[in-house]
């Protein structure tokens, strides 16, 4: 018996690649997370799974959802409220009086969209933001705010975005996420560090460890005088 899979089952397995990638491409690629998922890509897999339903996504409103049903062919549902409302779209814009450059806003963006170093203010790439909102919680400084792009105020869903930010988005998105991953299998790969000794001291400043050192090293040539005393 040959070990192949059958026609019919490789068919469908084409087929439920494509609808995937069809789903996929049908969403805003905000990866905001509202939808409950851990990004857009999980989303569009548990749909393409019908194990979730279609209105789960505010980024993309209501024509998001008609979409999607149109795709999936799941009835055309209003959004989940319990995953946000459609709303105009918004961008981060930090308050870099108030900014300490804590990093941790540059950590929590899905697309790159803020740059900045320690201890340096830190600005958000406009054409870059999804308006995801993930950077605010983090904020020890309550520093980010959203305001309006300009001439979208009002508009909402794919009216504020179109199919080519999404694609954008989506690549920003992989290229950092591939990047977190080869930092974690470099971090992975590295020798372990020895633990240190009883007598080294611990997580102290390079100027207190010579600090520390000088003053064990007058100690013990006190001991020694007095032994030959």
């Amino acid at each position: 018996m040959s070990g192949r899979g059958s026609p019919g089952a490789a068919s469908q397995g084409q087929d439920a690649a494509r609808l995937l990638q069809a789903i996929d491409e049908a969403l805003p690629q905000t990866q905001c997370r509202r939808c409950g998922y851990a990004d857009c890509r999980a989303y569009a897999q548990a749909l393409a799974d019908a194990q979730t339903t279609i209105n789960r996504c505010p980024p993309g409103g209501a024509e998001g959802v008609r979409r999607l049903a149109a795709l999936t062919g799941q009835p055309v549902l209003a959004l989940d409220p319990q995953c946000g409302q459609e709303a105009p779209r918004r961008l981060a814009w930090i308050d870099e009086s108030a900014c300490i450059g804590c990093t941790l806003c540059i950590q929590a963006c899905p697309v790159d969209a803020i740059a900045g170093a320690p201890r340096r203010m830190h600005g958000v790439i406009a054409d870059w933001c999804t308006g995801c909102e993930l950077c605010l919680a983090p904020c020890p400084t309550d520093c980010i705010h959203l305001i309006a792009p300009p001439h979208q105020a009002q508009a909402t869903g794919w009216e504020a975005w179109s199919p080519e930010q999404a694609q954008q988005a989506r690549a920003r998105y992989a290229r950092r996420s591939a990047r977190i991953e080869q930092e974690r299998a470099a971090h992975q790969a590295r020798p372990p560090v020895a633990p240190p000794s009883a007598t080294e001291p611990l997580e102290q400043p390079a100027q207190q460890r010579k600090q520390a050192m000088v003053r064990a090293a007058l100690e013990r040539a006190r001991q020694r005088q007095a032994s030959r005393d």
